[in-house]
Formats: C-alpha cells, sequence, structure tokens
C-alpha cells in the first residue's frame, strides 16, 4: 500500500512522513481516499497537523511533526491497511545525532477534504519490493525526543575571567532543557590596559612656528561667490535631472533590461515575468491583469432529511468555494462564475456531505472506504438548510485584489454580495457587489470575433499550495488556442486546448490589446471537467445590461492605460507621470505602481527630459560667479608675490 519514513526537513526538524505507493495512486479512487482520510485527520480536534503534503505526485505523501506521534500510523489504519515495522538492521553511524533547537510548527490553516469521492479498487495492491533502509545519524523513533544528557559531548572549560560582551542566549534543547555553550579559554592582558602605543612620546620634538597673519576678509568674499556658484550650479543640476522638483526619486533597481530586479510590491500579475519584455502579449496583460479578482464564497449550515427533516448530524457543516472574477465597472461590480458563488442545491447538499462523511472519518465513525458510498446514498433524499428546516445556509462572499489568501475575511478581502446570476444554459455567469469603489476595471470587447484557431491569452486565479485553508493564490497566465465552437447551443462557447487549473473558472480570456472576449467555466463533456470551456463576451454583457449595469472604465483606468502607452512607447517621463495619478486614484492597481518604478529604471542618466525651464539660466549665473571666484584668486596671489620680492 505504502511506507512511512521517518525524515529530516531543510531546517534539521525530525518529521515523518507516509508515502502511497504510485501503482496504488493510479488505481480509481485510492489517491483522493489518501488525501481525504489525511484532510480529515488534520481536522479532527486532536488530529495531528499536516506539516508538508503533496497529493498531486506520482506516490502521493503527507509530513507531519515528529510530536504528533506515529501519525502514518492513524492514516494507514483509518485507510483499513495493516501497519507494520519492516525490519532492516540500522548502519553504524560516525557520532551520535545531535538535538534540534526547535520543534517543527505545524501550519498555519488545516486542509479541506478534496472534491471526488474514492472508487473501490479492483485487486489487492501489491507491496514494493526492497526494505527502507534508516538514514545516517537519524534516530529509529524520530517522536521520540531525547531528554538525557548528549554522550561525548565534551565539557565546558573554566575561563580566567568574564568575556567583555554579553554571551548570546543558550539554545533550547531538545527536550525543554538549555544546552551551554563551550566558551574558548581567555588569554590576554586585561581589559582595560590600553596597548602600548611607541609614538606616544611624553613630550612634543618639534614646536611650530607662530602662524602669519592672514587676510581674511577678501578670502572670505572669494569664499561667498564660490559657494554662491556651487550651490546654484547643483540646484540646476538637479533641476534637469529631476521631472518631479522638491521630491527625491526611488533609487533605481533596474536591471539590463530596464525593468526592476525586485520591486517591494506584491501585485498578483507580474506581466513582464510572463512574457516577453515590452511585447504585445506584456502589454495585454498589464492591462488585464489589475481587474483579475479572487472569490471565496463561505457556506455553513445543517444537513437534514428532505422528509421529515432530521438532522443527520447535529453539528452546522462549513466548507468554502473558490474561483476567479473581473472587475467590469470600477464600483465595484464584478462578474464571475455563477456555480461557485450561487451553486445549484445538488451541488450544495453534495459538498456538504462530503465534508460531513470526511469529519465522520476523523471521528472514527465511518471508514475511508465509505465516503462514497455514504455521499451518493443520501444526496437524494438530503438538503442543506440554515438553522431551522425552513431556512436557507448562510453564504458570505469575499473578493481579494492582487495576491489572495483562503479564509480571509477582513482587509484586504473585500465583502461582496451576488446581485443576479445566469443558470448553466444561459451562460452560467454571475454579478457581484463589491464594497469598495476605485477597483481597477477591464473593457469588454462587444464585437470580439473568435473563430479556431484563434491564439488568446487566459487569466484565471491559481495556486500550487496542498493546504487549502491557508493556501495562497495568485494570477496566472496562459496562451491558448481555439480548438472548435460548441454550436449545439445558443450561446456558441468554444473550446480551448488548455486551462489554468481548478480555481480559474471566472476567469477571462483577452484579445491582443487586453480587452475581455469571454469567460472560463468548467468543460462538463470532459472527463476531467477541466476549466477549457469559454462562454462568449455575449453572455457577459447581457447579464450587465439586465441588471442596468454599463461597463465603464474610470478616471484611474484611462490614466493607467494612457502610462502603458507611454511606456511601450519609450516615453518613461510621461509614463511616470501617468501611473502616479492612477495609483493615487486607484490605490488597489499595484501594477501601476510597479510600471512606474520600471519607467524610472529605463531613463538612462542623462535623460533630462521633464526638467525645469529655470535650471539653465541658474547653472549659467552659477558659472559665471565662479568664474569671478576664480580671477579674485589669481589676482590676489599674483599681488602676494610681488609684495614678497621687496
Amino acid at each position: 500500500m505504502g511506507k512511512a519514513w521517518a525524515a529530516i526537513d531543510e531546517q534539521g526538524r525530525f518529521v515523518s512522513v507516509a508515502v502511497l505507493d504510485a501503482t496504488v495512486a493510479a488505481a480509481p479512487g485510492w489517491r483522493e481516499a489518501f488525501a481525504e482520510v489525511a484532510n480529515a485527520l488534520a481536522q479532527s480536534p486532536d488530529g495531528p497537523p499536516i506539516t508538508y503534503a503533496d497529493f498531486s505526485a506520482a506516490a502521493p505523501w503527507v509530513a507531519y511533526a515528529a510530536e504528533a506521534g506515529p501519525a502514518p500510523e492513524k492514516l494507514f489504519r483509518a485507510l483499513g491497511v495493516e501497519y507494520q515495522p519492516v525490519p532492516a538492521a540500522p548502519r553504524p553511524v560516525s557520532a551520535p545525532p545531535q538535538p534540534v533547537s526547535g520543534v517543527p510548527q505545524p501550519v498555519s490553516g488545516v486542509p479541506q477534504p478534496v472534491s471526488g469521492v474514492p472508487q473501490p479498487v479492483s485487486g489487492v495492491p501489491q507491496p514494493v519490493s526492497g526494505a527502507p533502509q534508516p538514514v545516517v545519524d537519524m534516530p529509529h523513533a524520530p517522536w521520540a525526543v531525547q531528554s538525557a544528557a548528549i554522550p561525548n559531548q565534551p565539557p565546558a572549560h573554566p575561563v580566567s575571567a568574564a568575556p567583555a560582551s554579553s554571551a548570546p542566549a543558550s539554545p533550547a534543547g531538545p527536550a525543554g532543557h538549555d544546552v551551554a555553550p563551550t566558551p574558548a579559554t581567555v588569554s590576554g592582558p586585561p581589559a582595560d590596559v590600553p596597548p602600548f602605543d611607541p609614538y606616544a612620546a611624553p613630550v612634543r620634538r618639534i614646536k611650530p612656528s607662530a602662524p602669519p597673519k592672514r587676510r581674511t576678509g577678501l578670502w572670505a568674499g572669494v569664499a561667498a561667490l564660490a559657494l554662491v556658484a556651487v550651490v546654484g550650479g547643483g540646484a540646476g543640476i538637479y533641476a534637469l535631472s529631476s521631472d518631479e522638483p522638491g521630491e527625491p526619486e526611488t533609487p533605481p533597481t533596474a536591471t539590463s533590461s530596464g525593468f526592476p530586479a525586485a520591486t517591494p510590491l506584491a501585485p498578483g500579475l507580474k506581466p513582464w515575468a510572463q512574457a516577453a519584455l515590452r511585447s504585445p502579449e506584456e502589454r495585454a496583460l498589464a492591462v488585464a491583469g489589475p481587474s483579475m479578482v479572487f472569490v471565496e464564497v463561505m457556506f455553513t449550515g445543517y444537513v437534514r432529511n428532505k422528509a421529515g427533516g432530521a438532522l443527520l448530524d447535529k453539528a452546522p457543516v462549513t466548507f468554502s468555494r473558490r474561483c476567479s472574477g473581473v472587475v467590469v465597472q470600477h464600483e465595484g461590480y464584478v462578474l464571475s462564475n455563477s456555480q461557485c458563488v450561487q451553486p445549484t442545491p445538488d451541488v450544495l447538499v453534495g459538498g456538504a456531505l462530503n465534508a460531513v462523511a470526511n469529519r465522520l472519518v476523523a471521528e472514527g465513525t465511518l471508514q475511508a472506504k465509505d465516503i462514497s458510498t455514504y455521499t451518493r446514498s443520501r444526496l437524494n433524499t438530503s438538503v442543506l438548510t440554515g438553522a431551522n428546516a425552513g431556512d436557507q445556509p448562510e453564504s458570505r462572499l469575499y473578493g481579494q485584489l492582487n495576491i489572495a489568501k483562503g479564509e480571509v475575511t477582513d482587509s484586504p478581502a473585500i465583502a461582496g454580495t451576488v446581485v443576479r446570476a445566469l443558470p448553466i444554459e444561459a451562460g452560467n455567469v454571475a454579478l457581484i457587489k463589491l464594497e469598495q469603489k476605485n477597483l481597477p476595471t477591464s473593457e469588454l470587447n462587444t464585437s470580439a470575433s473568435v473563430n479556431p484557431d484563434t491564439s488568446l491569452l487566459v487569466l484565471g486565479y491559481g495556486t500550487t499550495d496542498t493546504s487549502f485553508r491557508a493556501a495562497t493564490y495568485t494570477v496566472l497566465s496562459k496562451t491558448v488556442t481555439v480548438t472548435g465552437i460548441d454550436s449545439s447551443t445558443p450561446l456558441n462557447p468554444y473550446r480551448i486546448n488548455e486551462d489554468l487549473g481548478l480555481y480559474s473558472r471566472g476567469g477571462i480570456a483577452i484579445d491582443p490589446s487586453g480587452r475581455v472576449v469571454g469567460m472560463l467555466d468548467n468543460d462538463v463533456l470532459r472527463p476531467d471537467k477541466a476549466n477549457r470551456l469559454v462562454v462568449p463576451v455575449s453572455a457577459m454583457t447581457a447579464l450587465l445590461q439586465a441588471a442596468g449595469v454599463t461597463n465603464a472604465l474610470g478616471k484611474a483606468d484611462n490614466q493607467y492605460r494612457s502610462g502603458l502607452d507611454a511606456y511601450f512607447a519609450g516615453d518613461e517621463s510621461t509614463a511616470i507621470a501617468r501611473f502616479d495619478e492612477a495609483a493615487r486614484n486607484s490605490p488597489t492597481n499595484l501594477l501601476a505602481q510597479s510600471y512606474r518604478q520600471a519607467a524610472i529604471d529605463s531613463r538612462g542618466p542623462g535623460d533630462d527630459s521633464g526638467g525645469s525651464s529655470w535650471a539653465v539660466p541658474v547653472i549659467a549665473a552659477a558659472g559665471g560667479a565662479l568664474a569671478v571666484a576664480v580671477a579674485v584668486a589669481v589676482a590676489m596671489l599674483l599681488a602676494r608675490r610681488r609684495n614678497s620680492r621687496f
């Protein structure tokens, strides 16, 4: 079935790892069951928290902190598999294991159950040949942390005097004890004895003569003229080199390409890294990127029998649905996917039953192999309600721009509500109103004509984190090709050859100018239900018209696009000014700030564009003052030489 390993992570902390055999993982249902049971155990009150995991690997695995005990054993036994240690002769080690300075920290959140139910395996998985070999310098049981003194540890040597500076804090031992550092023996003179200085003599050997009287008045005048020249020239030069008088520029961090090597900002999309620099693709991504929204809806309710309203479980169940969206009106209107933000009752009860089943597995009242049976047998006879049988389940919707994290309900998350939603047959598009204005907006291309073999850019949120609850999401992009048009429905959606992942539903497809031509949805005709179906822009505009909302760019959107035009045309000074305005009027547009920095870094050191008109006269006057000062100084020196001859 698999193996359990003792391991050490990159920080030297002990963990225990459960690995599902790749052959078993390839069998239908077992990968999902492995992930669901691991998540369910982590969600139980006293369950072991997951430290690391990769459920999508060829051989899925999950790691637990060593202090959690034999967590892999619990996982495999919950899957109905016997767990037995594999005898192996340990190899001798050259030195005893050293204690760890700290204990592994659990992840900040607990993964949610993986969608889908496991299917029974036809046949018994075969064990993998060969026994695992222990790691050198690895204890046999990593969770049995030793508390006794470390063998062969040399004792500390006394010192003859206290060190001059305070010693650092002692590192914590493996069982909470302090391990004293071993100080070196102190040698040399006391700290308060100064070193011998061979050049320090009791008396001075040479006595200088008294200085001659100086003509300070005239030299002061020369110095004043020189000071005027320096100050005036410096001010004029600064005015020529600065496009913003009175405000210092941000220190450049440019690479050879002209784009900032590292920016302190965290935009959700980095077009310069996902397309060729200064290319049309980069500009298209830069136009649409700031308007992408990560959407999360949290549902809470009670699962009941339809007949009679009896509770299947007395405790409420909470689960989330996550997808993408796009701002289409700067007052806070967002278009997203209907089944994500306002799912049909069968989708709701299916998600709730799956959450209940996994909780029962964690409690030990249900076997993991029975999750699928539990869910299917109750799907048609159950309903998700509120606290009372006649109430609707509670739902809370939040949107995040730029980089997003799961289960965030405070700032930067923005609360929202569903205004209107179209059913699947009408486009599966929903209109959301977020409670924040001046959001960066995308423009819909209402005259778009998409044909097979057309290349498009698609954008949507995605993550590589395996911890669902606290996962971090960024905007992904990819160039795709239209493979065909589905003429079986009035909408005529089109299919594409690639997708961006599970959470890209509600994302967008854009044309070469960055305008939206469609919305991503899952293709139900595919076995994997991948998000390779694009709903045409006509469905999006129809929903906006029905709701009385106009797709309109705001002032900041026009300023941002004007800045992009100047930046990609090489007019950095104009671009900086436009990006400044856009960032002030729409603070959530972090790409405006990023491209402002790129424009600053792209300017050469001799670029005097944007200088002040008064700079040239000031420099000229400063030069004249400097010339007068030099002439006066020369005349004074000649006069002094003549006087010294007589």
